[in-house]
């Protein structure tokens, strides 16, 4: 009995995709800030990987100039997931509310997005492609969820409309 729990677990990893993963040496010029200083604000954020070999998304949003957010955006070739269910991340967050987001070409000026609270201890959060809703600039539009058919950018993003310092530490990324 446990030789088959040993070889459906294998067949569950086989069947994942890997879509980012810190300590394999992910190239940070693939990911990119977004500050509300694209429209005035005065928010800063930082990404880098620590010690441990981790990505870790930090800084302080402002509400100052009408700003209030923070964002890190990892762009790739399309990727094909329709065979693919959810989204998992293993991440440490500080307590406060991230947003997850998805884009299925990055010329959209619309993502699904997944919001999430962090527990401050690392977990698991795992995201259905069916509760992705559509949004541009904090508005939900009139349109379907996230249909899980092809993939070109993920993001993370703070935006609580209080002023915070804020750290998400990520360890991998995971597509079921």
């Amino acid at each position: 009995m446990i030789l088959v729990y040993l070889n459906l677990s294998i067949f569950i990893l086989l069947n994942n995709m890997i879509l980012v993963d810190f300590k394999k040496g992910m190239d940070l010029k693939q990911w990119r800030v977004v500050n509300d200083v694209v429209m005035g604000g005065r928010s800063v954020g930082q990404f880098a990987t620590n010690s441990f070999g981790y990505g870790v998304f930090q800084g302080n949003v402002s509400l100052e100039n009408n700003g209030g957010f923070s964002s890190v955006r990892h762009r790739f070739e399309k990727k094909h997931v329709e065979t693919y269910q959810k989204v998992k991340i293993r991440l440490k967050g500080d307590g406060k509310q991230y947003q997850f987001r998805v884009k299925t070409n990055h010329r959209d000026r619309h993502s699904y997005i997944y919001w999430f609270k962090t527990s401050g201890e690392w977990e698991e959060i795992e995201i259905p492609f069916s509760q992705m809703v559509p949004g541009f600039r904090g508005r939900r539009l009139n349109m379907p969820n996230y249909d899980g058919q092809q993939l070109e950018e993920i993001a993370f993003l703070i935006s609580n409309k209080v002023p915070e310092t804020f750290k998400l530490t990520i360890d991998n990324i995971i597509l079921e």
